[in-house]
């Protein structure tokens, strides 16, 4: 399809969608209307585009994949698909026309309140990549009505409120009210067991309704248009007996507790409500997925036995792992098969990708919760256990090894192990990850099953991340190797060979500057602070958590400036440390570190002894488009985190691709940058993995804290505090337990910085190694994580060239072809 149109078209649709749907002419609408009006035009292009694609697809019988993860981290749409699409220019024409500014506008749109951290990002940089290769894609997830929080900083403490996003966001969306389903909670089960072992009669159950809402994301020059659909919830029916009964409360209350199910992204689970209402929003999104699934493809084949060639189910971590007997329950219960031809069925349908390297993160629902919640699927899981285990010991495995891997076992469903047994594939997110779940996590499976478990690394939508973020670097480069890039990450190889030229590397310097004093210009207005373009920008940007450990960052800042403090005079690389995160609201530790940093940073930057020389800076409500804004800026990136912890990042991509330097452990994918950039291109520090196993059975933080000078004044100000708050915990954490070995890892990581303020100061050399990381990126593109999924894990082809137009006018242009 051809997304180009004249400007006096688009211009005309603009003007029309003002009147028609705002009821307002040009000179009376508000930016917010405006941008409105754009965001309709361009959703109705790729509303057009998707319809158009997909009947290739249905035409040629291309695999479709559908992705389940529960939140995907869009950040702003209109940007995005304009710049994908190739029509942004035409856009900011034809506003200019008007008397618009296309930037304006982008201002008017929110972060769509549909994720949180790297799993959604990287859910939403996946349906990016699955559009651009041209693979029928859609991902499936809940429309929060509130997202997760607005992060708010009140004297140093995270208040979380309301993120009041659908007003703004909504407008990409398109409600789907015929394509609802039921789905259904509670109840009990009266059984009537054949030999198939598939007939049951589920009664008074509670009914809840799931409206799908689509959203659109545009592949490169159009080639493809992945669909997202997020269900939200509502009550099934109105109870009028209730109600004419004078039970009003009641009535109402039937349909709020259905509506709260999609209200907020991951509610705190410390008490039982919060747990009921987790378990709750992953059946709901998982029923109405399968159903939908199902409904789909029934209605072209009406048959499900050819489902595993045509369609590939994967599931983002735990969450969505109900999604297997859910299966089960829709292929027994209403499509009539035997438990053998449906698990054969689903379990050649549906992979997994494990997120987390600990034992302690994996999820486990209760029995009498789950029982009481889900009755049919818990008896469905039931008979899988059963099966599984009785399998294993016809083998002859040792029984405590069986239970270890059983889904049911020691009074919980242990969702890790249900995926395990029930996916044809099992993957980690990068290879250090990989081989910590072969050798720990699920070393019982993978001893057993070995052929199950592949590997596929993390990867970024590099044109959002590059292209889109930092155009001024995006420019450089095309200047300097042509476009290719943009559709092969690979191609950012050739930038190696000007890695000594000493004019290109003072054109990327000057590039990082200016994006520098972009960020510079926005601390100024939201953090009313003034930050020194020329000191070294070290970020650390991600959840607040203790395994990513930020109190380690910040205990290095403070033992910094205690020694600042006493040595003012001293020559010191001038350091601007940049934070940003948010702390789950239940997770009172992380909570105090967010206050500890906050309140260090303030009395660090009120000091005058210290201030010209070092600030600390919270940037606070994180999201996409601040890292847009953050990223291009980074001189040091900061993937801290104790080795054997982090499954992968992809902010360490993110960075890397704009020419930050990685300070690091070798943990996750830092292990894959560092084979990519060599020794001389990252700051690594800390222990291996394999160090932190040997050390942790007899670890005793108090030996590095009595070794460490330096440490033990930092650590021992702690107690002190700032700002009238002492930080006892963090303190008594870090002295009693260290759980992330903060004290052992600290002297490495306080001589890495010291390194990074002495090859900072060679600036050449700096601007060569910031070279080399963004010429080493395009491995860690999105682009190819997706073939290696396709080709490995889901046996899935792109759409055909020859379904669909081969090239977007777009492409040709950029190939020097003339047009047809």
């Amino acid at each position: 399809m051809n997304y180009r149109q004249p400007v006096g078209k688009i211009k005309e649709t603009l003007l029309s969608t003002l009147d028609r749907v705002f009821g307002v002419s040009l000179e009376n609408a508000t930016d917010e209307q405006c941008y409105k009006a754009v965001a309709l035009t361009v959703r109705d292009l790729m509303a057009a585009g998707r319809s158009e694609y997909m009947a290739n697809a249905e035409k040629t019988h291309t695999k479709q994949v559908y992705y389940l993860c529960m939140e995907f981290l869009l950040g702003r749409s209109l940007k995005n698909n304009l710049f994908n699409l190739g029509i942004e220019e035409d856009f900011r024409k034809a506003l200019a026309e008007l008397g618009l500014k296309l930037d304006c506008l982008y201002e008017q749109e929110p972060d769509a309140g549909l994720g949180n951290g790297g799993l959604g990002r990287l859910a939403a940089c996946f349906m990016d990549a699955l559009a651009t290769q041209g693979y029928p894609a859609t991902g499936y997830s809940l429309r929060y009505e509130y997202g997760i929080f607005r992060q708010k900083l009140v004297d140093g403490w995270q208040t979380e409120l309301p993120d009041f996003w659908l007003p703004g966001g909504k407008i990409w969306m398109q409600a789907i009210p015929e394509k609802s389903v039921e789905v259904h909670f509670n109840g009990h089960i009266e059984e009537y067991w054949n030999n198939q072992y598939h007939v049951v009669n589920h009664k008074d159950y509670t009914k809840v309704t799931a409206v799908p809402y689509d959203m659109y994301i545009a592949g490169m020059d159009g080639r493809g248009i992945s669909r997202l659909r997020v269900w939200a919830a509502s009550s099934a029916e109105f109870d009028m007996n209730l109600f004419n009964s004078g039970n009003y409360m009641r009535a109402m209350e039937q349909n709020a507790m259905a509506e709260v199910i999609t209200k907020v992204l991951y509610p705190e689970d410390n008490h039982l409500e919060g747990k009921s209402l987790r378990l709750s929003q992953q059946y709901f999104l998982v029923s109405a997925t399968i159903q939908d699934i199902i409904r789909r493809h029934l209605f072209k084949y009406s048959t499900l036995d050819n489902l595993p060639d045509l369609v590939a189910i994967h599931l983002n971590d735990t969450h969505p792992v109900l999604a297997i007997p859910e299966m089960m329950r829709v292929m027994l219960d209403e499509c009539g098969y035997g438990w053998d031809a449906a698990w054969d069925i689903v379990t050649r349908t549906i992979a997994y990708t494990n997120h987390t390297v600990m034992k302690e993160a994996l999820e486990c629902w209760g029995v009498e919760l789950f029982q009481s919640r889900l009755p049919r699927i818990y008896q469905i899981v039931e008979e899988i256990n059963r099966r599984f285990c009785a399998q294993m010991h016809e083998k002859g495995v040792d029984g405590y090894k069986v239970g270890r891997m059983a889904p049911l076992n020691d009074g919980y469903v242990k969702m890790a192990n249900l995926a395990v047994v029930s996916s044809h594939s099992v993957n980690g997110v990068s290879q250090l990850h990989s081989d910590i779940l072969k050798n720990t996590v699920f070393h019982d499976f993978y001893t057993e099953m070995p052929e199950r478990f592949t590997n596929v690394t993390n990867g970024i939508a590099h044109r959002r991340w590059l292209n889109q973020a930092n155009p001024g670097l995006a420019g450089l480069i095309t200047g300097l190797i042509g476009d290719s890039y943009i559709h092969d990450a690979a191609q950012l190889q050739k930038l190696g060979r000007f890695a000594d030229d000493a004019s290109v590397l003072g054109q990327m310097a000057k590039v990082k500057r200016e994006n520098k004093l972009r960020l510079a210009e926005y601390i100024k207005k939201e953090n009313c602070m003034e930050v020194d373009p020329d000191s070294i920008f070290d970020v650390q940007v991600k959840r607040m958590h203790e395994y990513k450990r930020q109190h380690m960052n910040a205990l290095h800042i403070l033992s910094v400036y205690q020694w600042l403090r006493e040595n003012p005079n001293a020559e010191f690389t001038p350091h601007t440390y940049i934070f940003g995160a948010k702390a789950a609201p239940g997770y009172y530790f992380a909570k105090q570190m967010i206050r500890f940093i906050v309140d260090l940073g303030n009395t660090i930057n009120s000091d005058p002894r210290v201030n010209q020389k070092m600030k600390v800076i919270y940037l606070e409500d994180y999201r996409v488009t601040l890292a847009e804004l953050l990223t291009p800026a980074a001189d040091l990136s900061e993937q801290i985190s104790l080795a054997g912890t982090e499954a992968s990042g992809t902010s360490n991509m993110k960075f890397m691709i704009n020419g930050a330097v990685t300070i690091g452990t070798l943990d996750g994918a830092n292990v894959e940058i560092h084979d990519a950039v060599g020794d001389d291109n990252i700051l690594l520090f800390g222990m291996t993995a394999a160090e932190v196993d040997a050390l942790k059975p007899n670890y005793d933080p108090r030996t590095y804290f009595n070794a460490s000078p330096a440490m033990k004044q930092a650590v021992e100000e702690l107690n002190t505090g700032f700002c009238g708050v002492k930080f006892n915990d963090i303190a008594d954490s870090l002295l009693n337990h260290d759980p992330y070995m903060v004290l052992a890892d600290f002297d490495s990581y306080a001589k890495a910085q010291k390194k990074a303020e002495t090859l900072y100061g060679d600036a050449k050399n700096w601007q060569r190694m910031c070279l080399m990381n963004t010429a080493n990126a395009g491995r860690f593109a999105a682009d190819r994580a997706i073939r290696e999924y396709a080709e490995n894990i889901w046996h899935a082809q792109p759409l055909p060239e020859d379904a669909a137009e081969k090239e977007t006018p777009l492409k040709r242009a950029r190939l020097g072809r003339k047009s047809k």
